[in-house]
């Protein structure tokens, strides 16, 4: 049970942040408002063991420091998935491009999430474009029904195919309706 203040703010979290070394907040705010949430978090688990604190406490912990600072976080920004963004990327590459391909991949940041692929041929190879996290695929769609998918595998498709189609190439996606990092890969 926690223990919540009429401000909804945690009071044992509060604690738990107060109790840490000055030093080490000072080092923990500005992971925060680097946007570096690993290393916050590995912080405050790291000097706040002795404390009694563990992972889970010192994830809402630096979840409260980002609550705390707001838009005073420097967010690291959104790939960009508009159609002349990634066209002028694609057309940047060395090579010809044969297909755009979206493929899922995950990490304990981020979940799951889709990296958007131009396949080149001549020199055969493939470029990242754009890297689709759930909360930048919510900010493409704009509110967009995602017809029950994943948000970042609506947008990699929204945005995928219009790439290829502009394009001219073919698009595969061969796992839309579920994550799974090892869904067959496009071949020509």
């Amino acid at each position: 049970m926690t223990n919540r203040g009429a401000d909804g703010v945690d009071r044992d979290m509060e604690n738990h942040w107060r109790a840490l070394p000055a030093g080490i907040r000072t080092q923990i705010d500005g992971y925060v408002l680097q946007d570096r949430l690993m290393l916050a978090v590995k912080g405050v688990w790291e000097a706040g063991r002795v404390q009694g604190i563990g992972l889970r406490e010192a994830q809402e912990i630096v979840h409260l420091r980002y609550v705390h600072f707001g838009d005073r976080v420097a967010r690291t920004p959104d790939d960009p998935l508009d159609l002349d963004s990634l066209a002028a990327l694609a057309h940047g590459l060395p090579g010809r491009v044969v297909a755009i391909e979206a493929i899922w991949d995950g990490d304990t940041v981020h979940d799951w999430f889709v990296n958007l692929l131009a396949i080149t041929d001549e020199p055969a190879g493939q470029k990242c474009l754009a890297t689709i996290y759930w909360g930048a695929a919510e900010r493409a769609l704009e509110g967009a029904d995602t017809g029950g998918l994943h948000p970042s595998a609506a947008a990699a498709i929204r945005s995928g195919t219009a790439l290829a189609g502009h394009l001219g190439v073919p698009f595969h996606f061969a796992s839309p309706d579920t994550p799974d990092d090892a869904a067959p890969r496009w071949r020509p």
